[in-house]
């Protein structure tokens, strides 16, 4: 079941369907290792910036970068 990155529990890993937003917003997230298929695993949401470890970096997203990244 797809649903935005800003859901997930910490500790669950997810997979990576679809960037929501305009190739500006796909771009950076691109370059950042943050690419469809890719796996994540969400460290922590303590109402502050999103923390996920991808490809064994650690990455911190505001919470509107984080609502555009549909996972399942």
């Amino acid at each position: 079941m797809m649903m935005p990155l800003t859901i997930v529990n910490p500790g669950q890993e997810v997979t990576l369907i679809d960037i929501l937003g305009g190739r500006g917003v796909r771009s950076k997230l691109y370059s950042m290792g943050l690419i469809p298929g890719v796996k994540l695993t969400v460290l922590g949401t303590r109402g502050g910036p999103i923390m996920i470890a991808v490809n064994d970096t650690r990455l911190a997203l505001g919470f509107g970068m984080a609502k555009k990244i549909m996972v399942e």
